[in-house]
């Protein structure tokens, strides 16, 4: 077959904009309550001095996102089946232990800033809290489950939305420092404690559940089996989806940091995120502190949904077992509950949960720029070299930030 006969026209921006969607829902893994105590924290104490790690964090999370949409669009299987047919059995279920671990870290965040979140509009106690974030969240399962994966698409986009709003309406009567701004761009550091905040940032960032997901989430949308044509199609719709929904979710996160160096800087307290919440309302009103508790409630709701979906992602593609996603919600539910009626600090766990996730994203990264790397797996479709090459320099940087992100934690 002539090569021409492979190629396919761009779709009209109508179909292209049907096609999107996907990447979106990967996004809001990048604007989780992680996220936001790490951003808030960084900007508190720094001010703009590493906005260049957002920027840098975003750009590879572009590289990473697209690989895994392309891997699933072009194989019709999620990262974790691909995984699970190559690995024997006693190393394929080790690697699930670490990819369920990863996951249950990953869901026992999203609860926990659901229910700070609901504590700062309300003022519920922090278990009613995370009872209630568990409740919504199985109430978007059954979207994604009795109304299919369009439909849960549109319900996470608009939460995104209101992410957008609650974090970024702060910087209408707090306005960015252009000058500081151009100047955070510079990579730098300013002391030892300003590395292990970047590291933070960047962990934060990098989330292993949702590198598994994409791949799936691209497959539950348009299935297997494409013809080259098709696939074409699809893949330059994903470059259109992964830049959009990135370049919102980087957004995000710079407002965070922004809002942070412009009304924070300086302010004792920020280091939990009821503290920055108190000292947000002192600064610059009810109504914008109120704005940022909608936006930490949407996220953490969000988030919490996309977790328990990441989850069974893993589950079914590694131990080759389907779990109904309700079921999964109230099993992975209970840890979160747990440390919120024993009266741990929610923040202190966020941080911990961070850390934990540093430990699985080689186990992520890794066999994914390797499959999709790989001819054998690809086809035609295979990356190409530069792109490749920039992927694996990504992964080295990524695992090594996270390293001494593990080191410096534990060293105190």
């Amino acid at each position: 077959m002539p090569k021409s006969a492979l190629r396919t026209p761009a779709p009209p921006r109508g179909r292209l904009a049907l096609l999107l969607g996907p990447a979106f829902v990967a996004a809001i893994a990048y604007v989780d309550p992680g996220n936001v105590a790490a951003n808030v924290t960084a900007g508190a104490r720094y001010g703009y001095l590493l906005v260049w790690v957002l920027l840098v964090a975003n750009a590879v999370a572009v590289i990473v996102q697209y690989q895994s949409a392309k891997l699933g669009l072009v194989t019709g299987s999620s990262l974790p089946e691909l995984l699970g047919r190559r690995l024997r059995r006693w190393p394929r279920r080790a690697f699930w232990l670490q990819a369920e671990l990863v996951a249950a870290a990953t869901d026992l965040a999203e609860v926990l800033g659901g229910a700070i979140a609901l504590h700062l509009l309300f003022g519920l106690h922090l278990l009613l809290g995370g009872v209630i974030i568990g409740l919504a969240s199985m109430a978007l399962l059954v979207v994604q489950t009795h109304r299919g994966q369009r439909s849960f698409e549109v319900v996470i986009v608009t939460l995104l939305a209101v992410i957008l709003v609650g974090f970024v309406s702060g910087l209408l009567v707090s306005p960015v420092d252009g000058a500081e701004f151009a100047a955070g761009i510079l990579p730098r550091f300013d002391g030892t404690d300003s590395v292990l905040l970047a590291s933070s940032m960047l962990g934060a960032t990098v989330m292993p559940h949702v590198i598994y997901l994409h791949s799936a989430l691209v497959r539950d949308r348009h299935g297997g089996g494409l013809a080259p044509g098709r696939i074409r199609t699809l893949i330059r719709a994903t470059r259109w989806d992964v830049a959009l929904a990135l370049v919102i979710a980087g957004a995000i996160n710079l407002s965070m940091l922004v809002l942070a160096a412009s009304s924070l800087r300086g302010a004792a307290g920020t280091d939990t995120i009821e503290g920055a919440h108190a000292i947000i309302a002192d600064a610059l009103g009810p109504v914008i502190a109120a704005a940022f508790a909608i936006g930490l409630l949407a996220s953490g709701l969000a988030s919490t949904s996309v977790g328990t979906y990441a989850g069974s992602v893993v589950m079914g593609g590694l131990l080759r077992v389907r779990v109904p996603l309700l079921a999964r919600r109230v099993v992975t539910l209970i840890p979160a509950l747990v440390i919120l009626g024993l009266g741990i600090d929610p923040t202190l766990a966020l941080v911990v949960s961070q850390v934990a996730l540093s430990f699985g994203i080689p186990f992520a990264l890794v066999p994914l720029i390797s499959l999709a790397g790989s001819r054998r797996v690809m086809g035609s479709f295979v990356t190409s070299v530069p792109l490749r090459a920039v992927s694996w320099v990504a992964t080295a940087g990524i695992i090594a930030i996270n390293v001494v992100l593990i080191v410096l934690t534990f060293a105190g």
